[in-house]
């Protein structure tokens, strides 16, 4: 039986968001892109953009899980309590869908993917390439993010049991 991941990279301008299956150790990309909201909204618009269209993808999809990255900002604090915002609808969505949630931080999603926690985000997009057998380098940016947490989730599957 596949078991559908939705991997999400939350920010607030963009956030991507990756839906692979896992069919035992085979994943297959379904879908990626990134939901954009603009910045002129007001923010709590752009939040609702954001829940809304997760909400949609959830229904379309119907993931068993969804790995949401953890943020991890030193310097800038502004941004990380808007992304934190982001992260917070995308976490509602899926709890009002009764979804398990997973949480992965950057160093995870590194290790997961290259076994290396300081890999550069080009390297990151190769593996989600090689290990999703893409043709292309996924784009934006911000969904070959989403596909490499949900990689790394699939590859978390011990921790979900």
């Amino acid at each position: 039986m596949p078991r559908i991941i939705l991997g999400i990279d939350p920010g607030v301008a963009d956030t991507g968001f990756g839906v692979i299956t896992q069919v035992k150790h085979e994943l297959t990309a379904l879908d990626y892109g990134s939901i954009q909201t603009q910045s002129k909204q007001p923010m709590a618009n752009r939040l609702e953009h954001i829940f809304t269209a997760v909400e949609k993808l959830i229904k379309k999809y119907k993931p068993e899980i969804v790995a949401v990255e953890q943020i991890f900002f030193h310097t800038n604090v502004t941004t990380a309590m808007a992304v934190s915002q982001a992260r917070g609808v995308i976490l509602l969505a899926a709890a009002r869908h009764r979804l398990t949630t997973l949480d992965c931080t950057p160093l995870q999603v590194k290790q997961a993917l290259s076994g290396y926690g300081r890999a550069d985000k080009r390297q990151i997009q190769t593996l989600v390439k090689i290990m999703l057998k893409l043709k292309t380098m996924p784009k934006p940016d911000d969904a070959a993010d989403a596909l490499a947490v949900a990689i790394c989730c699939a590859h978390s599957r011990s921790k979900l049991k």
